[in-house]
């Protein structure tokens, strides 16, 4: 379970940033920005944290709530336009760029899942597997992965038959037999492989 331990070692205000929606085919991509106190942090809380992948909707959901009241949080979105223009990599260092920038506060270092560094308003520590490790990163995780998916939601009703409600906009077999019906939206990523396959 992540704790409070690389926070620790890197001292002073430290974010957690983390992105949801790197390998969808529809939709933009999603990075998070969490500042969390440890000395004010509920430990109920804190021992609920993990990855967001491994919970479920419904406890994503909870978390989501909580810790509006508990982190300083940051929200940073890459459309699909830009994926296509840049590349999905580059649009999602700029995501991370816009969550840390959309913090209330600049913090003393970040602390980024993965192993790349975006270019950041402080000093970066890439953490491989952070999302399991460090309960800030984590949160930002939790935080990055609902705003997305309430974004598919909202996208799903206006243009249903995709499944997005439900993959996210991820390539299932739904979203596949949605593409065979319904073609190509304004909301797929048409630089990716299987998107400009349906183009041709």
């Amino acid at each position: 379970m992540p704790d409070f331990a690389l926070e620790r070692a890197a001292g002073g205000r430290v974010a957690g940033i983390d992105e949801a929606g790197r390998g969808p085919w529809a939709g933009p991509v999603v990075a998070a920005a969490a500042i969390l106190d440890p000395a004010t942090l509920p430990d109920d809380l804190a021992g609920r944290l993990d990855d967001s992948k491994k919970l479920s909707r419904p406890v994503r959901n909870t978390l989501f709530d909580a810790l509006q009241g508990h982190a300083l949080l940051g929200v940073g979105i890459a459309s699909v336009a830009e994926i296509d223009e840049c590349n999905i990599l580059a649009a999602t260092m700029l995501a991370m760029r816009r969550a840390a920038l959309a913090l209330p506060i600049t913090p003393d270092i970040a602390l980024v899942d993965g192993n790349r560094p975006p270019d950041l308003p402080c000093p970066v520590e890439t953490v491989v597997r952070g999302d399991s490790l460090s309960l800030s990163i984590a949160a930002a995780s939790i935080i990055a992965k609902v705003t997305r998916d309430r974004i598919m939601t909202e996208l799903a009703a206006e243009h249903p038959g995709y499944g997005w409600e439900r993959n996210a906009g991820y390539g299932t077999k739904a979203h596949r037999a949605g593409l065979e019906r319904c073609g190509v939206t304004l909301h797929h990523r048409r630089s990716f492989k299987p998107i400009a396959s349906y183009l041709k």
